[in-house]
């Protein structure tokens, strides 16, 4: 059997966290294989200014390591899943969901106070369409800023600017060991996540059974149950991050509930599906949620013109 595998990581230090929390776990279930980490430059990395709209949308953190997998320059790629698209390219395929973390969204707050309570035209720092969308639906009064760059450097940011607060996933603090810095979890009855947030995903090339193996011994079913059908929703909807979009899978037993979010960017429009099933069916579950959507007219496509 090979007896190096090199694993594919983004150089942040949430990406670096997570490809070594890869790493340690795949040593400890395969201790004849040394996994070396790569540090790839991504296209997202390089325009940390620029909002994720404007610097190309879709697989802006994703596209170097799959090259890499595509020319053989790795073995494995680690991905926060959220981050992949849909879509993979030919020759590649998801080979592991790895257990997932809390896929909420956190309140950094720079006065200690939550959501509800923040003063009236509070001004919030997030350049996700998503967040921005549902906090103004629920509080229209709040102030939106675009704010990009990675952890450590928006909470710098928020003291800098003097905002009033920023909103970031708890899973990334939580990893980060930041998660003395959150004011408050959002609930999902005021912000749904992005598709497969606080998901770490393993990408490889199809038709290596071997490695496929080895990655595979880290999926964990109910994550991947929720992950694929979240992403089966997105898929469905034909949209990526450049919209506002949340969905959340959640599996109780044998049965999994996925819940949907399409909204305006200005947070006007808002409008939330659920869909249950079984954990067997996500694929189908989060296709037939998209299509209700469909159903009643609501393309965020139109509401952004």
């Amino acid at each position: 059997m090979q007896k190096k595998l090199l694993i594919g990581t983004r150089g942040s230090k949430l990406a670096l966290w997570q490809t070594e929390w890869v790493i340690k776990c795949l040593k400890e279930k395969h201790r004849d294989i040394d996994f070396l980490p790569v540090k790839i430059k991504t296209t997202g990395d390089q325009f940390a200014k620029a909002s994720l709209v404007q610097a190309g949308g879709m697989g802006l953190f994703t596209k170097e390591l799959e090259l890499a997998l595509l020319k053989g320059e790795i073995d494995l790629a680690v991905h926060s899943l959220k981050d992949l698209p849909t879509q993979l390219p030919t020759g590649l395929v998801l080979l592991a969901v790895c257990p997932r973390g809390n896929a909420a969204d956190a309140l950094v707050s720079r006065t200690g106070l939550a959501l509800g309570s923040l003063p009236k035209n509070a001004v919030i720092g997030t350049s996700s369409l998503r967040r921005a969308a549902q906090l103004l639906y629920y509080r229209p009064d709040f102030r939106i800023v675009p704010l990009r760059g990675n952890i450590d450097r928006r909470l710098k940011k928020m003291d800098e600017q003097k905002l009033d607060g920023i909103v970031i996933a708890v899973a990334g603090l939580q990893r980060l060991g930041l998660a003395k810095n959150i004011t408050e979890i959002i609930p999902f009855s005021i912000c749904l996540p992005a598709a497969a947030q606080g998901a770490i995903g393993i990408e490889g090339r199809a038709g290596d059974s071997r490695v496929a193996q080895i990655a595979f011994s880290l999926n964990h079913p109910s994550s991947n149950a929720t992950v694929t059908a979240e992403r089966a929703f997105l898929r469905k909807l034909g949209v990526g991050c450049q919209y506002p979009i949340g969905v959340l899978g959640e599996v109780e037993g044998d049965k999994l509930t996925i819940t949907g979010m399409v909204a305006s960017e200005n947070g006007k429009q808002l409008v939330r599906n659920t869909i249950t099933g079984k954990v067997t069916e996500a694929t189908w579950l989060g296709e037939t949620l998209a299509e209700k959507f469909h159903s009643r007219g609501v393309w965020p496509y139109a509401w952004q013109k």
